[in-house]
């Protein structure tokens, strides 16, 4: 499955099927590209192997790990656990204009389905040097209990409330600047925020900017490092585990332009992302 916008592929759809199970295989997207050609995502990189471009990963669903890697415990720190999920690809329902719906199974290390998800993904156009990704995801508890949904700072971890849709970006010669409405800089001033929206700014591979946005009214704070490594997702458990009984529904959005080159005005392109239906 590909994502694309005037008969360029944009984004290309990975089902994640050969991934190691310790990485919690998934499906993805990645490479994501500018329209000038610029690759904005990173898979397996060597600082966090489980880093899968863009995609839907949750480090904790009652003990189940859909991150991959390792498991932040309140009494031993991080470890490595046989705790590892699986996301798979049911189906992809392409609807003819630059994207579709592709439907996924999160089954537990036991291969029971403990969620089912419905992903929607569409590449819409913005202008000649950027286009925008819409991401809409529905998680179904089909597990037939409760569950909730941590994070390593729902287990003592402060910060590190990481989980749900994820944008791993690639590392460059230098950390990207990070930008935020109302003159907000930097991963200190954003990082757990519920900014309106922020942008990465990057070189690697070539000038980039990534503007990112929740649509539908739920803002959740935002998961951001720059730093260390440049990623980007709103968090579902940011300091507190979030409950999703039997049968219930979650449901998330992020919007993302992807633009070559260095945008100045921050500010115009997340009004213009913001406008869009």
């Amino acid at each position: 499955m590909n994502l694309v916008i005037d008969g360029t592929v944009v984004a290309v759809g990975v089902d994640g099927a050969d991934i190691e199970p310790r990485l919690s295989p998934r499906p993805y997207l990645h490479p994501v590209r500018t329209p000038a050609g610029t690759t904005v995502t990173e898979v397996l990189p060597a600082d966090h192997p489980h880093h899968l471009g863009v995609g839907v990963a949750v480090p904790d669903v009652s003990g189940v790990s859909f991150w991959g890697g390792r498991t932040f415990t309140p009494d031993r720190g991080s470890v490595l656990l046989d705790n590892h999920g699986r996301q798979r690809r049911l189906a992809w329902r392409g609807d003819g204009d630059g994207g579709g719906v592709e439907e996924v199974s999160w089954t537990g290390p036991d291969g029971g389905e403990l969620v089912r998800e419905e992903r929607r993904l569409r590449a819409r156009p913005l202008d000649g040097s950027a286009w925008v990704l819409d991401l809409d995801t529905t998680l179904r508890n089909t597990s037939g209990r409760d569950l909730d949904i941590g994070s390593p700072a729902t287990n003592g971890r402060p910060g590190a409330g990481y989980g749900g849709l994820f944008w791993r970006a690639p590392i460059g010669p230098a950390a990207p600047r990070v930008h935020g409405p109302d003159g907000l800089e930097g991963e200190a001033a954003l990082h757990g925020s519920r900014a309106a929206w922020l942008a990465l700014v990057g070189d690697a591979g070539g000038p980039w900017t990534l503007l990112f946005h929740q649509p539908g009214g739920h803002t959740d704070p935002w998961f951001l490092r720059a730093g260390e490594y440049p990623g980007v997702g709103p968090a579902l458990a940011w300091d507190v585990r979030l409950p999703v009984p039997g049968g219930a529904v979650l449901r998330r959005r992020l919007r993302v332009a992807v633009c070559d080159g260095h945008v100045g005005d921050l500010a115009g392109l997340a009004a213009a992302v913001v406008a869009l239906p």
